[in-house]
């Protein structure tokens, strides 16, 4: 899969933090990977359709979940550590962040929870966020708007986001989804070239 080697995904433990399609890229990377795949989590993820999960590693299949039931329907961070996780598994994806569902966040200071062993992080930002009020479409609003020099009612562009990424510094990568208009894509691209690291802009649920 042409996003697999964009995003120069290696063996080992890689990390996907931000908000705006955090679950559905390790679901993206995992259908282009080959080899044992876990999917996991540090803080908490929902169950993926159509992949098992389990308490600990190995497991039978290709690709499996490693949580432990939480409440809400969720899964939470497994008694096994990634590190231990990867042991087993070729690949181990990790979610490493929540944003409560909205497109932009700013990380407070206890966030995001990155494993120790984890040898590229991958920031995700929702391009549907753009236009709309600070207030509206970020985590965070405050800690985003206290690094992006902007007010709560200000809207959110691409310039405004870089600020806070730029700052926060949490990624080698980056992946600006929810981009599927032509005037959407035009921003995930100025996002991802002020970033000034290697980004992919589109629309993961269109892969």
């Amino acid at each position: 899969m042409e996003l697999v080697h964009e995003l120069d995904i290696r063996p080992g433990i890689t990390s996907v933090v931000g908000s705006g399609g955090k679950t559905t890229l390790l679901a993206v990377l995992a259908r282009g990977l080959g080899g044992t795949i876990a999917l996991t989590t540090t803080t908490h993820i929902r169950p993926f359709p159509g992949v098992e999960t389990f308490a600990r590693a190995p497991f039978a299949p290709r690709v499996g979940c490693v949580g432990a039931p939480a409440d809400g329907g969720k899964l939470a961070a497994p008694a096994q550590s990634p590190e231990e996780i990867a042991s087993y598994c070729r690949y181990v994806l990790v979610e490493a962040d929540g944003s409560r569902g909205l497109p932009l966040k700013a990380h407070a200071a206890w966030e995001p929870v990155i494993p120790a062993g984890s040898t590229q992080t991958i920031l995700v930002v929702g391009a549907s966020g753009f236009g709309h009020p600070v207030r509206e479409v970020a985590h965070r609003p405050e800690i985003f708007c206290a690094a992006a020099g902007c007010d709560p009612d200000d809207i959110a562009t691409p310039e405004l986001v870089s600020r806070v990424l730029r700052a926060e510094a949490l990624a080698n990568r980056l992946v600006v989804n929810q981009a599927d208009t032509p005037e959407l894509i035009g921003q995930a691209c100025e996002l991802g070239e002020l970033m000034g690291i290697p980004y992919w802009a589109g629309s993961l649920n269109r892969i």
